[in-house]
């Protein structure tokens, strides 16, 4: 058997990183070997991302010095659904395993002359990614997809056109998975998709509050974290979601990307929802949690966009303080449906992401200052590169660095005092 070491590098989001979990225990299962080290990998495999432009033109410049070296390259993920022929002109001996063939890992390593094992019918083809093998980056968390695809149609999504429509995953399928996880240890439990909203919706049915109680019941000490959620659909369900966060296990984050408070460039982007709805979601859960972590997201410079329109990002930020924003400069991408738009000078993309960032992290770290000085419990989770130093999550999910010499404090609930406030972080005394 060829190519024993396997070097996997992960781009994107946590439905991504489970992927390369995936990965790693069906190549484990076979025989392979997981390294850290690309240097001495025998394969490397690239799970790409196709949200940003940026992140497209990184992997890109990977894939042409992979070219150069004696190493079988394997990409996956979103980019070879999306841009196969470009890969292929960048590293013509390149093998591409598409988002729905993530199970012949195994077959196209074993056969690495097989034909380029891709295909463009997205919308017949389904794989389950659940109950299957997989190598967890950390053992405390259990990233769980429930779904892939979505049922959105927006201008300047890439995604879309390589996973395709909503496929919701069955939920004892969910909930067998996610035991399993339990058992082996992890006490975190984070649910991704593309819009866990839309769970069920594709069987006619909004099964996402049901899904969860039945999670949050199991009989395990765990915090659920619920990952992002699309506006359009979760005003149907917002009054049974604020009383399931209210549970003790579920942390209180709530990630509702707007991409816009301007309800012109919503139309445009074909969001489906004014910045009225998705305002009446965030107030609705920061009325009954006034601590709650909002995430959210913005695209700026989307083409359509004027100087008024960037006012009201501003005042959107100014207004509901988000804590987490994902901020993005607008970038066209090949075969969607704003690829067709002029953009805007990038000197006024560059003005406004920077104005809106500086306004994010005085309202973020302004969040903050509630918490100086008192006393909260946090879970433990990650053990940083700094010594002596643990990565912890408290009950809204923010991030809290401890400083320790037990060993043993991972996965431990632990009382401690926030002394230290930065903007997306803070410091916590035992």
């Amino acid at each position: 058997m060829y190519n024993k070491l396997v070097y996997i590098e992960t781009y994107g989001c946590s439905a991504n990183q489970n992927n390369s979990e995936i990965l790693a225990g069906l190549l484990t299962q076979s025989g392979y070997q997981i390294t850290n080290n690309k240097e001495i990998a025998d394969t490397v495999i690239l799970n790409t991302c196709v949200v940003k432009n940026k992140t497209e033109k990184k992997i890109k410049r990977k894939l042409q010095d992979l070219a150069k070296e004696d190493k079988l390259t394997i990409v996956t993920g979103c980019m070879p659904d999306t841009d196969a022929a470009n890969i292929k002109k960048l590293n013509p001996q390149a093998l591409l395993v598409g988002t729905k063939q993530l199970t012949t890992i195994v077959k196209t390593i074993n056969d690495k002359n097989s034909p380029l094992r891709i295909t463009n019918s997205f919308i017949k083809e389904k794989e389950e990614k659940i109950l299957l093998p997989k190598i967890p980056f950390n053992k405390l968390v259990s990233i769980t997809q429930i779904s892939e695809g979505c049922l959105s149609h927006c201008t300047f999504c890439k995604t879309k056109l390589s996973k395709g429509n909503l496929h919701s995953y069955p939920q004892e399928k969910i909930i067998t998975s996610i035991k399993n996880d339990l058992v082996a240890g992890a006490k975190e439990v984070w649910l991704t998709s593309q819009g866990n909203e839309c769970y069920g919706m594709d069987k006619g049915k909004r099964e996402l509050p049901p899904l969860l109680e039945k999670i949050l019941n199991l009989p395990h000490t765990f915090k659920l974290r619920l990952g992002m959620m699309n506006p359009k659909n979760v005003l149907p369900i917002l009054d049974e979601l604020v009383q399931i966060y209210k549970h003790p296990k579920m942390y209180k984050f709530l990630h509702i990307p707007i991409q816009s408070a301007a309800n012109s460039v919503l139309e445009e982007m074909k969001r489906n929802y004014t910045i009225k709805e998705a305002e009446t979601i965030i107030t609705a859960f920061q009325k009954v949690f006034p601590d709650i972590t909002i995430a959210t997201d913005i695209i700026t410079g989307y083409p359509t966009e004027s100087e008024i329109h960037h006012q009201e990002n501003i005042k959107f930020i100014q207004t509901y303080k988000p804590s987490v924003l994902n901020l993005s400069k607008f970038s066209k991408h090949k075969n969607t449906q704003a690829d067709s738009l002029t953009e805007l000078p990038i000197e006024i993309l560059n003005k406004r992401n920077a104005e809106l960032m500086r306004v994010h992290r005085n309202t973020a770290a302004e969040n903050k200052k509630a918490f100086l000085n008192k006393k909260i419990k946090v879970l433990v989770n990650t053990k940083t590169t700094m010594q002596n130093i643990y990565e912890a999550r408290d009950e809204n999910y923010n991030i809290v660095l401890v400083k320790s010499t037990d060993k043993v404090i991972l996965g431990k609930t632990k009382e401690v005092t926030i002394t230290k406030l930065g903007v997306h972080h803070m410091i916590g005394e035992l």
